[in-house]
């Protein structure tokens, strides 16, 4: 079966970007990896209305991604903040590689506004493939796809 015979109804990348694939949401994960964990610092930040935010936020609960934990500031009526999951973070890499692509062609001529380093030695992060089999990383032609076992033919 090659690719254009294979069904893409229930294909992973596509179930990944309804998730997390619009602007908005993207950006509010930017902001909840860097710290951002409530609503107003989100809105303020983000730029975007309550609206939106509130639907973006509802759908990142809903997909396990953000987890709501209860605050209360005194005299005030109790809020949540929002956290990153372990499937939240796990969404780290595909960040730093929206980063990586961004830096390298979408960044100011003085460079990126950002940067991710490592805490123990200073150095910049970037986001690589690599093999599981242990021989390092890849470039695209040293790869190759093929239909995996919940593939099924395009009819």
């Amino acid at each position: 079966m090659t690719w254009l015979e294979t069904s893409t109804e229930n294909c992973t990348v596509q179930r990944t970007l309804d998730l997390i694939g619009e602007k908005w949401s993207l950006l509010v994960l930017r902001d909840a990896m860097n710290g951002v964990r409530r609503f107003d610092d989100f809105r303020r930040h983000v730029g975007l209305s309550e609206a939106v935010l509130s639907d973006r936020l509802r759908k990142l609960v809903a997909a396990g991604i953000l987890d709501t934990v209860p605050y209360r500031e005194p005299g005030h009526r109790t809020r949540h903040e929002y956290r990153l999951s372990r499937k939240g973070w796990d969404l780290w890499p595909v960040m730093i590689a929206l980063k990586q692509w961004g830096d390298r062609y979408e960044a100011d001529p003085e460079g990126p506004p950002l940067e991710v380093r490592h805490r123990d030695c200073g150095e910049p992060v970037e986001a690589v493939v690599v093999c599981t089999g242990d021989h390092g990383p890849l470039v695209p032609r040293q790869a190759y796809t093929r239909p995996g076992a919940s593939a099924h033919t395009l009819t």
